[in-house]
């Protein structure tokens, strides 16, 4: 296969280099995996609008599987730091602990944001 295009991101950020390698790290897996790339990122910030909604509307839960959703969805993609962030944020949730979700919102979104940036560089590159 040709050298994969790499992100010039964080790995943590953003690496489908395991995933490739895990499916054979050929022009099959290549197809796949950018596939599996637009999939996850084609909702752009739809998840953080309705999160950002539901914690408004008081919809705890709700915001907290939405961003479940993402660490798994998204967290496919290497995205370590998101996977973390949407982590905490989850918990702080559950605990409704008013005095952490803001800020544990502004990171997790962030980070999310920065797995789309690192994800379309990538997909530009092929």
């Amino acid at each position: 296969m040709p050298d994969t295009p790499r992100s010039h991101t964080d790995d943590d950020v953003f690496s489908v280099t395991t995933l490739l390698k895990y499916m054979g790290n050929d022009d099959k897996a290549l197809a796949v995996v950018t596939k599996i790339v637009r999939d996850a990122c084609a909702p752009r910030q739809a998840p953080l609008d309705q999160a950002h909604a539901a914690i408004d509307d008081g919809r705890l839960a709700e915001a907290g599987k939405i961003f479940h959703g993402l660490r798994g969805s998204v967290g496919s993609l290497g995205a370590k730091r998101l996977v973390a962030a949407s982590l905490a944020l989850e918990q702080a949730l559950v605990a409704r602990d008013a005095a952490a979700i803001p800020a544990l919102l502004d990171a997790a979104s962030a980070e999310y944001n920065a797995v789309l940036a690192a994800a379309d560089a990538w997909l530009a590159q092929l």
